[in-house]
């Protein structure tokens, strides 16, 4: 199975491929779409949009994860990153691609077994898991890859039944 992990944003958005077989995990792309700040913000979607879509069009994933959008202190920032987030869902629905959805606890838990681990120490696990010389840069990638570790990880359990039955009205197939 090929997974499409997603770390949303509208300033970074992080993605990571990786092949899941046989309990193991391989990266096959990982990186960032990138959108400067002076950009008016109808072009930074549009720019995360075709990013996006670029990189299913060259990996062709059976699935996407996606970071759960959580609520944060900033408002603005909360919109501006669900407004990505939208974009990000509509070039994985356009490509008929199965989406699903994890919060950063649900992420860290099936990463490194805990669901209270610091940044670093996913990170790490990650890195580990992919076999990987170094930890991804930006911040984002890896944690683009992590969300489609949690996926491989989740994908076909009782957990991802759970999931799917709770976002079916939300949007998801």
């Amino acid at each position: 199975m090929r997974i499409l992990g997603i770390d949303p944003g509208y300033a970074i958005v992080g993605y990571g491929v990786i092949e899941f077989s046989s309990g193991r995990y391989y990266a096959v792309d990982y990186g960032a779409v990138t959108t400067e700040a002076e950009t008016p913000f109808p072009q930074r979607l549009q720019a995360i949009y075709t990013g996006i879509q670029s990189v299913i069009i060259r990996n062709d994933p059976d699935e996407m994860s996606i970071e759960r959008l959580y609520f944060q202190n900033n408002q603005k920032t909360a919109i501006d990153v669900a407004q990505a987030r939208g974009v990000i869902l509509l070039a994985a629905q356009n490509s008929n691609i199965p989406i699903s959805e994890y919060t950063p606890l649900q992420v860290k838990t099936a990463v490194t077994g805990y669901g209270q681990a610091h940044k670093p120490q996913v990170m790490e696990m990650t890195r580990r898991l992919l076999k990987l010389e170094q930890v991804p840069k930006p911040d984002d990638t890896a944690d683009a890859l992590a969300i489609a570790i949690c996926h491989a990880q989740c994908s076909g359990t009782r957990l991802r039944t759970l999931l799917n039955q709770r976002n079916r009205g939300g949007g998801k197939r």
